[in-house]
């Protein structure tokens, strides 16, 4: 028995919300290549390293130090982050992004709003 919601919108059920795997940053190399372009902003949240991809689609790396806490709050950040992400990659430009989160409690609305306006203010670094 398959039901539908009727709240959600059609231009909503129409767009891909997924975090597939061709979306990760994992290797060394990449975030080393992000890092060396040193093309980046920050706000007090998180800070955002940005790169040319080459690709039409946005693409994240998450770095989050052991300075938050034990595996159970960096998995917490982590989680947040790849959230955010999900749901705004429609809005981000095409582009390699690492994320680098500051001190302080995850919060999935401050994510949201930081990392759309962290990676378009960086992008435009790149000139």
């Amino acid at each position: 028995m398959c039901m539908t919601d009727e709240r959600i919108t059609p231009d909503l059920q129409s767009r891909s919300f997924r975090f597939r795997p061709h979306q990760h940053i994992r290797s060394t190399a990449e975030f080393q290549r992000v890092y060396d372009r040193k093309a980046s902003a920050s706000d007090e949240r998180l800070l955002v390293f940005v790169c040319e991809s080459g690709r039409n689609y946005a693409r994240l790396g998450l770095s989050v130090s052991r300075k938050h806490g034990g595996a159970v709050q960096r998995n917490r950040w982590k989680r947040i982050l790849r959230e955010a992400f999900r749901l705004t990659q429609a809005e981000l430009p095409a582009v390699d992004l690492v994320i680098v989160p500051r001190l302080g409690k995850p919060v999935l609305a401050e994510a949201q709003a930081s990392l759309v306006r962290l990676s378009k203010r960086a992008s435009k670094r790149l000139g």
